[in-house]
């Protein structure tokens, strides 16, 4: 059985989810090892310690929840989960404040999950 056009679309966009996601989880080990490293450097100064210790932690977890929504969304569109279109939507849409790659492939994945004929295979799928 041959694949619609939009079917194909989906693909692209679970598989691209997916690998942002990976990238993601990469860079929130990358942010917590390097803010970890550099706060080291700061032994006598305070204030460099607390903001340091906060970012070292805030910030990985909150790229590596996003990035964790991002695979559980991605590979449930490459299953055709319905639930997985409305995550990845909504993840597409804080996707579109990362300038300039995170633009194209927010709206792109939006542009893909709102189509006519895209719900209609999401619908139609197995929950």
């Amino acid at each position: 059985m041959e694949k619609s056009k939009m079917q194909k679309h989906v693909t692209v966009v679970g598989s691209v989810q997916i690998g942002f996601s990976v990238l993601g989880l990469m860079g929130a080990v990358a942010i917590f090892v390097a803010l970890t490293f550099a706060r080291g450097f700061t032994e006598y100064d305070d204030v460099a310690q607390t903001v340091l210790g906060f970012l070292s932690i805030s910030l990985p977890v909150l790229v590596g929840f996003l990035s964790t929504l991002g695979l559980v969304g991605g590979i449930g569109l490459l299953v055709y989960k319905p639930w997985a279109r409305y995550l990845v939507v909504v993840i597409s849409a804080l996707d579109c404040l990362i300038i300039p790659f995170g633009t194209v492939k927010g709206v792109y994945s939006i542009w893909v999950l709102v189509q006519d004929e895209t719900i209609k295979l999401f619908n139609k799928a197995p929950l």
